[in-house]
C-alpha cells in the first residue's frame, strides 16, 4: 500500500538514542585493530597451494568466523568490523596503507590521524614481513616502466587508489539480497554449474570462481547468525527490560536475514546493513555506496503495517549513524588529499525509474530528514533531479542544504543519462544509474567503473608543455617547442595537445597496470555475486564480469587551464602587452614572490620539507631510490634573493590577474576551459581496460587539488607557485566575481557530457543569502537553471567565513561541524590544515 508523502517546512529532533549513538562515534579516538590482518595473513599460510580467488575466500570465510562480534549500546542496526567504533582494521594483501613506515607518526600526523598500541604495532610488523613481495601494491609497480613512474612519482597523476587498496565505487545489486537472501543467490550458482559445459576450458577458472562464492555466501549466513547468538546472550543478562526486548528482537532478525527474503522494513535494513559491512571487510576499497536505496527500500516500507512512521524514521537514523562506524587507514599524503576519516558511502534519492517516471517516494523524503537528523560525514546524500522532480522534493533538499554540513549533492538525470548512454549502456540501464564515491555515476548492480582510477594533473601538463618537453628541468616529454619561441597561440595550445596525449598515454599504462594486479591477487568472489553477469560468465569483477566495465581517472585544474590559456592569448598574441620570454621568466620567479607559496625550501634546514618528502615516498611507491627533486619539493630558486626585476614581475601578475577569469560568464574564457579541459577527455577515449571495457573521464577532484598543487610551478593564469589548484570545474577561488548565477553559467558551458565519470563542482553561500521562504526559493532555481544549461553536477556548502576560522582556533567546539570537502563531506576539525584552507578561501556569494 503506498503511503502518503505529508511535507512540512523544517525538520523534527532526532531521538535520545540518535543523539547517543552520534555521539559516542564522534568522541571515539579512531584506533588501528589487527584481527583482520593477524586471520587473513593465518588463512593464506594454510592455503599457498590454492588458486588466488579459493586463497581470498577462505580468507574471508575465517575472518568471518573469527572477528569479534561487538554490539553497542544503544544500537538497533547491528554489525562491525572492528572492536572500537569508528576504528580501522589492515588489508595487508593490498599492501600496507603506508602504515608499515608510519608506525611512530600515524597518531600524531596532521590528517586522520590513528592511535595504536605496541602490541598492535609489533603484530603488524611482523604480519608484514609475510606478505612482502605478495601484494597487488607491489606487483603493480612491478609492472610500470620507466617514464611511467617518472610521471607518477613526479605529481603527473597519482594511481594511489586502486594501487594501495582493494577495488570499490560499487553500487551492488542490494535488491536480490533484500528480494531473494543469500539462498537465492546460492541457487543461481549451483543453477549456472548445472548449465555449465564443464569440458569447455574456461570451466577450470570459472569452477574456482563458484566454489570460492559459495564459500564466502554461507559465510555472510553464519556472521549473521554470530550476531543472532550475541544478542540472545546479552537479552539474558539485561537488566533493562526495553533493551533486552531490543536485542531479543535483533536476535530474531539476524537469525533470518541476509540468509532469507527480508519480511519488512526493520529486517530490509539490517539486512542491507550486513552486505554493506561484509564487502568492506572482504577488500579495502572504498566508495562501496548504497546507491539508489529509496527504489529498492521502499516495497518494504510500503508493505510494512507493524512500525509507525517514527519507528521507521528511527531505525533509518539508526542506519545513517552506523555508516560511520567504519573507517579506512591511508598513508599520510593520502590522507592529506582525502581527508576526514571518509569512505564515499554515498545514498542516492529521487530522479528517474528504469522506465522514465518519477522515482520520487517516502524513502526519498525520508533520507533527508535522517540526514538533518544525523548530519555526520557519512553517509553523502545525492539527489537526482530531472524536469519530473516535484518542486516540493527539490525545496526539501534545498532545506537540508542550507543546514550547513555539505548535504546534499544535487545531479543533473538529464545530462547524466545521455552521457551513460553514449558510453554504450542501454536507456533503462543508465536511467538507473546510482552515484558512488565523489560524482561518478554507475549503472545500479551492473557496472564495475573503477571510478577515481587516477587523480591527473592538468595543469601539470600544461607546465610540462611550457618546458618543451621538460618535466622539472629533465627531458621526459616529446619536443613541442620552447615557450618562449612559439609565434601563434594555435602553436602553443597544440604543444599542450601533444604533451597531453604523451602524459595520458603514460596514466593508462599505470592503471592498466593497477587493473593487472587485481586481476592476479584481487579475485574478489563475494562482491562479485552482487554484480549483475558475474554468475552467468563465472568471472569475478576484477576479470572483466561485470556487465559495463569502465575505468574512470579524473583531472583535475580545469579552471587554471582555461585562465592560463587566456592570459597567453590575451596578453601575448592578441594584445601583444607581453611577449612569452617575458611572461616565462615572471613565472620562472614566481610573479615576484620572494618565498614560494609553500614554505618548504631547503631540505637540511627545514623539518616540514622532510616530512613532506618521506610521507610522498609513502604514497608514490616502495623504490627508495626516489628523486626528490623530481617531486619539485625543494624548490630552492623559488626563495632565494631576486633580483632587480621583482616589481616588474609583480607587475606582470597584477596584468595577468586583470585578464578575464573562468567563472563569469565571459564566453571566450569559457571556451578556453572547455577546450583545455576536452583534451584531456578525447584523448582517455582512444584507450580500452584490460577487463573489456573503454576509459571514462571525469573532471573532479576528491581534495587532491590542493596536494597536485604543490607539484607545480608558478603558472600563467597567475596562479604562484605551488598554490593549491582549482577543484574540480569550479572556478579558481576569488576570481568569480560576478556572483553565482554568472559563475553557474560558465560551469554549465563545459562539456559535462563527455566527462562521464563525474563533474564537480562546489558553491559556497552565506546562510543569509539563502535564508527565508524567496531564499529557499532562489537556491532551488539556481539548481533548475543550472541543470536546464545541461551542468552535471553542484553541491554547496552554506556557512560562514568567521565559523571556519573560529573551528580552526578552538577545534574542541567544533566537533559536529561538517562542511563540503570535494564529493563528500567531512568533519572539519579533522581536515588537514590546508584543505581548511583551501575550503575557507572558496567564493562566498552572499547573495543572487
Amino acid at each position: 500500500m503506498k503511503k502518503e508523502i505529508n511535507v512540512k517546512p523544517g525538520f523534527s529532533q532526532p531521538t535520545e538514542r540518535i543523539k547517543k549513538l552520534k555521539a559516542a562515534i564522534l568522541d571515539t579516538t579512531p584506533r588501528i585493530e589487527v584481527e583482520r590482518a593477524r586471520l587473513i595473513t593465518e588463512s593464506y599460510k594454510k592455503t599457498e597451494a590454492l588458486p588466488t580467488v579459493l586463497r581470498h575466500a577462505k580468507g574471508f570465510e575465517k575472518i568471518l568466523s573469527e572477528l569479534p562480534v561487538v554490539i553497542r549500546d544503544n544500537e538497533l542496526i547491528v554489525g562491525t568490523a572492528t572492536i572500537d567504533s569508528r576504528s580501522a582494521q589492515i588489508f595487508p594483501e593490498f599492501g600496507p596503507q603506508g602504515l608499515k613506515d608510519e608506525f611512530d607518526t600515524v597518531s600524531t600526523r596532521s590528517a586522520d590521524p590513528f592511535a595504536i598500541s605496541e602490541e598492535v604495532k609489533t603484530e603488524l610488523k611482523d604480519i608484514f614481513k609475510y606478505w612482502e613481495g605478495k601484494t597487488t601494491s607491489e606487483y603493480a609497480s612491478s609492472l610500470m616502466d620507466e617514464d611511467t613512474r617518472k610521471a607518477y612519482d613526479a605529481g603527473v597523476f597519482t594511481v594511489g587508489n586502486y594501487h594501495q587498496g582493494g577495488v570499490g565505487h560499487l553500487a551492488v545489486n542490494y535488491e536480490k539480497i533484500l528480494q531473494k537472501g543469500i539462498r537465492g543467490v546460492i541457487s543461481e550458482i549451483i543453477a549456472a554449474i548445472k548449465n555449465a559445459d564443464q569440458t569447455d576450458p574456461s570451466w577450470i577458472e570459472k569452477e574456482q570462481f563458484y566454489r570460492a562464492a559459495l564459500i564466502t555466501l554461507k559465510a555472510v549466513v553464519n556472521f549473521a547468525n554470530r550476531y543472532a547468538q550475541k544478542a540472545k546472550e546479552l537479552a539474558e543478562y539485561s537488566n533493562d527490560a526495553k533493551r533486552k526486548a531490543e536485542l531479543l528482537k535483533i536476535s530474531e532478525i539476524c537469525s533470518h536475514v541476509p540468509e532469507y527474503p527480508a519480511r519488512n522494513f526493520y529486517e530490509a535494513l539490517q539486512s542491507f546493513w550486513f552486505i554493506q559491512l561484509v564487502i568492506q571487510i572482504e577488500a579495502s576499497g572504498h566508495s562501496i555506496s548504497p546507491g539508489r536505496f529509496d527504489q529498492y527500500m521502499i516495497p518494504f516500507y510500503e508493505n510494512d503495517d507493524t512500525l509507525t512512521q517514527e519507528e521507521a524514521q528511527e531505525l533509518l537514523d539508526c542506519l545513517f549513524v552506523k555508516f560511520n562506524d567504519l573507517n579506512k587507514l591511508r598513508d599520510i599524503v593520502t590522507a592529506t588529499a582525502f581527508a576526514g576519516y571518509q569512505l564515499w558511502q554515498n545514498v542516492n534519492c529521487g530522479g528517474q525509474t528504469k522506465d522514465g517516471k518519477d522515482a520520487t517516494n517516502a524513502i526519498s523524503y525520508m533520507e533527508i530528514e535522517s540526514m538533518a537528523h544525523v548530519m555526520m560525514a557519512m553517509p553523502s546524500l545525492s539527489i537526482r533531479v530531472w524536469n519530473g522532480t516535484p518542486n516540493a522534493f527539490l525545496l526539501k533538499a534545498c532545506e537540508l542544504s542550507r543546514l550547513g554540513g555539505g548535504q546534499p549533492a544535487f545531479y543533473n538525470d538529464e545530462e547524466i543519462i545521455t552521457a551513460k548512454v553514449n558510453r554504450g549502456e542501454t536507456l533503462e540501464d543508465a536511467r538507473n544509474y546510482a552515484i558512488v564515491g565523489c560524482v561518478e555515476p554507475a549503472s545500479q548492480g551492473k557496472e564495475n567503473s573503477w571510478c577515481d582510477a587516477a587523480l591527473f594533473n592538468l595543469p601539470k601538463v600544461l607546465e610540462i608543455a611550457m618546458n618543451n618537453g621538460r618535466l622539472n628541468g629533465k627531458d621526459f616529454g616529446p619536443k613541442t617547442g620552447e615557450f618562449k619561441d612559439f609565434k601563434s597561440f594555435d602553436e602553443f595550445l597544440k604543444a599542450y595537445v601533444e604533451q597531453m596525449k604523451f602524459c595520458v598515454s603514460l596514466l593508462v599504462r599505470a592503471d592498466n597496470a593497477v587493473d593487472y594486479a587485481h586481476r592476479k591477487y584481487g579475485q574478489l568472489a563475494f562482491v562479485s555475486t552482487l554484480v549483475d553477469d558475474c554468475i552467468s560468465k563465472g568471472e569475478t569483477i576484477d576479470h572483466g564480469g561485470a556487465h559495463y566495465n569502465f575505468t574512470g581517472p579524473q583531472g583535475i585544474g580545469s579552471a587554471n587551464i582555461g585562465n592560463a590559456l587566456m592570459v597567453v592569448k590575451k596578453l601575448v598574441f592578441d594584445s601583444k602587452t607581453l611577449s612569452m620570454k617575458q611572461l616565462k621568466e615572471a613565472m620562472d620567479h614566481n610573479f615576484g614572490r620572494s618565498e614560494s607559496a609553500v614554505p618548504a625550501a631547503k631540505a637540511d634546514k627545514d623539518e616540514a620539507y622532510d616530512a613532506i618528502a618521506q610521507a610522498v615516498k609513502k604514497v608514490l611507491g616502495e623504490d627508495e631510490s626516489l628523486d626528490l627533486d623530481n617531486l619539485k619539493l625543494n624548490h630552492d630558486d623559488t626563495t632565494k634573493s631576486l633580483d632587480d626585476n621583482s616589481n616588474v614581475y609583480a607587475k606582470i601578475h597584477e596584468q595577468v590577474m586583470n585578464v578575464d577569469k573562468y567563472g563569469n560568464d565571459l564566453n571566450e574564457v569559457d571556451e578556453l576551459t572547455r577546450i583545455g579541459s576536452r583534451v584531456y577527455c578525447e584523448e582517455l577515449e582512444n584507450y580500452k581496460t584490460p577487463r573489456g571495457g573503454i576509459f571514462n573521464a571525469g573532471l573532479y577532484p576528491v581534495s587532491g587539488n590542493v596536494l597536485f598543487g604543490s607539484y607545480i610551478g608558478a603558472t600563467p593564469d597567475g596562479r604562484y607557485d605551488k598554490e593549491t589548484i582549482a577543484d574540480g570545474v569550479s572556478p579558481t577561488r576569488g576570481t568569480d566575481t560576478n556572483g553565482p548565477t554568472a559563475a553557474a553559467n560558465s560551469v554549465a558551458k563545459l562539456d559535462h557530457f563527455i566527462a562521464s565519470n563525474g563533474t564537480l563542482y562546489n558553491m559556497k553561500f552565506s546562510p543569509s543569502a539563502v535564508a527565508g521562504d524567496g531564499g529557499l526559493r532562489r537556491f532551488a532555481a539556481l539548481i533548475r537553471g543550472f541543470f536546464d544549461k545541461k551542468g552535471g553536477h553542484v553541491q554547496f556548502n552554506v556557512i560562514d567565513r568567521q565559523t571556519l576560522l573560529d573551528a580552526q582556533a578552538h577545534p574542541e567546539q567544533h566537533k559536529d561541524l561538517i562542511v563540503r570537502v570535494a564529493g563528500y563531506s567531512a568533519q572539519f576539525i579533522a581536515l588537514d590544515k590546508s584543505v581548511q584552507d583551501d575550503i575557507i578561501a572558496r567564493t562566498e556569494f552572499d547573495n543572487f
